[in-house]
């Protein structure tokens, strides 16, 4: 079972999240936070598998609450909860530690997946290939330590940071090539080295800098 903790100041949101939750057999979501102070002290205690996060509360935005828990070492696998029109927040919340995101008016289909993906180690980060987040990745300032001239990718390393960029699991990706999971992990580590990030979604990001994606 995957527990679930949504964190969101609108209650007609998070019960409709909660609903849509509950009608997935291997979804539960263990508890709901209605701004950020509540979140950064109930997520540690409860070790959620995944979170929903809302970038726009009162007391602590969802970027703070980000920056809080991954400080501390305590920040779940964490899906930013978004609209059109926060995609300078969407970017702000990758780069301090979010695994991807989903727009508010998602589908039953579509959020399950999103919780299932994350969970098991994968990125929701293909959204952000488009022209407008691209952009923004541009107009930003890396907030986060990387190489400022990588170490050049081989061909095998491009084709998985791509196939990372589409929120593929490690499992997945090694299915999709037809080779062993740990052979995907060894090449995530050099790509990861490569690009001097800590972790997928900021390899993504750094690659959508570089034009590699």
């Amino acid at each position: 079972m995957i527990s679930v903790c949504l964190v969101d100041d609108q209650n007609l949101v998070r019960q409709g999240i909660r609903s849509l939750l509950d009608l997935a057999e291997d979804v539960q979501v263990v508890a709901e936070c209605a701004d950020g102070v509540e979140a950064i002290e109930q997520i540690p205690q409860l070790k959620p598998d995944v979170v929903l996060l809302d970038m726009r509360m009162p007391r602590m935005t969802g970027i703070e609450v980000l920056q809080t828990l991954s400080a501390r070492g305590v920040l779940p696998p964490t899906v930013i909860l978004t609209t059109f029109d926060d995609d300078q927040l969407v970017l702000a919340g990758l780069k301090a530690g979010a695994r991807g995101y989903l727009l508010k008016d998602v589908s039953l289909d579509q959020l399950v997946e999103a919780v299932r993906t994350v969970a098991a180690g994968g990125s929701l980060v293909a959204p952000v290939v488009t022209q407008r987040l691209k952009a923004g990745v541009g107009r930003m300032q890396n907030e986060f330590s990387s190489l400022d001239q990588p170490d050049p990718l081989t061909e095998r390393e491009t084709e998985i940071l791509r196939l990372l960029a589409g929120g593929y699991s490690n499992k997945e990706i090694a299915n999709s090539l037809k080779v062993a999971e740990g052979t995907v992990k060894n090449h995530v580590s050099n790509i990861l080295s490569k690009l001097g990030v800590r972790d997928r979604t900021r390899a993504v990001l750094k690659a959508l800098e570089l034009g590699i994606v």
